[in-house]
């Protein structure tokens, strides 16, 4: 009698873990390239610079329940490294070279964990952990954004300072050296993710 009593209790927990399971509706939402935008800003010794890329794909899967954001399952997005122009050809051609990008095309982020989300009503803020890979060295990094969720859409926003070198990457320079880069660059994007 009392194993039966103990396999009820289970049954009982296991439906209503299910039921509650199926409240939670994970969703998938596809970058969309000409909506998005991201921005690289660096400093030189005669003027600032920026740099943005044409060429970005990804991908963004999160639970959610009656429309409230619960959690970020998955996060994924490239960008083609020779899609990033600044207008000047020479400066482009600089940036390829030291991003080495005959060899690594792409530059990619991964999301690997969700440390805390906040928010309500659509607007929420994330601070999560991820894998950013540029110039083939993969690095872990802290990575907080803003989400604004509607029915068909996921849009990301927030900027990141990195230092070039972490990744192997010498500073680009110009006119036989006269012209130098910072190694800090800001990494400014707002992603757009549609159903």
């Amino acid at each position: 009698m009392k194993s039966y009593g103990t396999i009820k209790v289970l049954i009982t927990a296991m439906i209503v873990s299910i039921g509650m399971n199926m409240n939670l509706n994970a969703q998938s939402y596809t970058l969309n390239n000409k909506s998005s935008s991201l921005i690289v800003e660096g400093t030189s010794n005669i003027h600032d610079w920026t740099m943005e890329a044409e060429s970005t794909s990804g991908t963004i899967s999160a639970e959610m329940d009656e429309g409230k954001l619960e959690e970020i399952d998955a996060l994924r997005f490239t960008a083609e490294a020779e899609g990033l122009k600044s207008g000047k050809s020479g400066m482009d051609k600089n940036a390829y070279k030291a991003l080495n990008t005959s060899k690594y095309k792409k530059i990619t982020y991964e999301l690997k964990n969700v440390k805390e989300i906040t928010g309500s009503n659509g607007n929420y803020k994330a601070k999560t952990t991820g894998s950013l890979e540029i110039a083939g060295v993969k690095k872990d990094i802290a990575l907080n954004f803003n989400l604004t969720i509607s029915p068909d859409k996921i849009i990301l926003k927030g900027e990141h300072n990195l230092n070039m070198t972490d990744y192997g990457v010498e500073p680009p320079t110009a006119m036989f050296g006269t012209i130098t880069t910072g190694e800090t660059v800001k990494i400014k994007f707002e992603t757009h993710f549609n159903k």
